[in-house]
This record gives structure tokens, sequence and C-alpha cells, in this order.
């Protein structure tokens, strides 16, 4: 691979799909996509303390702040999110659009708030591609012309 990022739709997808195929060429454990936390704070930091001071009372962000960015792991036709109980949702109805895509397990750590969820996609590169992509966009609310990077291949 030689390039790392992307921010237009059709790129991020042709950047999934590479990342895929150089993940499986080398034979690696997993990949990991992350989007870039300075195209979510752009459009989230207002409701971000909105949100916050609601929830809390008070007007510290400080739980969103150590949560980082929004990252999904592929390896072995499995996707690798971690999200809270309203991503979960948005999550469930992403899967809906993709039927092959199926969620395999479910697991709500005692120590930490959220969900990990382990999906299996057993798909071409080009379908992980919009599917990933999707849960950015609709899981996430990565806006459309948000910055994702391949960190780990």
């Amino acid at each position: 691979m030689t390039r790392f990022d992307a921010a237009e739709p059709a790129e991020r997808r042709k950047l999934y799909v590479d990342a895929i195929t150089a993940h499986r060429e080398r034979g690696s454990g997993f990949l990991t996509l992350e989007a870039d936390p300075a195209g979510l704070e752009a459009d989230t930091d207002a409701d971000v303390v909105a949100d916050t001071e609601l929830e809390t009372g008070n007007g510290s962000d400080d739980e969103e702040a150590e949560l980082g960015a929004p990252w999904i792991q592929f390896g072995d036709g499995t996707v690798n999110v971690d999200c809270t109980e309203d991503e979960l949702d948005a999550l469930k109805a992403v899967l809906e659009e993709f039927p092959a895509f199926k969620i395999d397990e479910l697991i709500r750590p005692e120590e930490a708030e959220g969900v990990n969820v382990r999906v299996s996609a057993k798909a071409d590169p080009n379908r992980i591609a919009q599917f990933v992509d999707t849960v950015f966009l609709e899981v996430y609310d990565l806006p459309s012309t948000g910055r994702v990077w391949a960190v780990e291949i």
C-alpha cells in the first residue's frame, strides 16, 4: 500500500479494499481503520458537550474525550467495533442493509462502558468496504467527507 488515508467516499472505499487486500497478502492478524478525530470534532463538539451536560449534570466532556476516535478492525472474516448502546442500535439498522453480515458476538465488559461487537463478514473486499464506510457514516456519524486512516495492517 502506498497511501494510508482518504476523505472522499469513493477514495475511502478504495482505501478499505486496498487495506483488506494488503492485510490478506501479509497474513496479518487484523487491520485497523480509524476515523480522523478532527473531522468528527468539527461537527460534534457542541452536541457532545450538550449531551454530556444532560447526562451528568455538569459541563465535563472527559468521558467522551477518553473514548477516542471511532475505529473498525477486520480480520479472519470478522469486523470488530466498539460502540455505545445507541451506536449498537444504529449498527443493527445498518446490518439490515447488509444481509450477508451478522452479529456473531456482543461483549459488554464490566470494567468499560459500551459494547464490543463482532460481525461476521464473509464477503468480497468491495462489499466489506461498503459496509465499513456505512458504519463510519451511519453509526459513528462521520461526515461524508470525513477522513479515515488505515492505522494498522
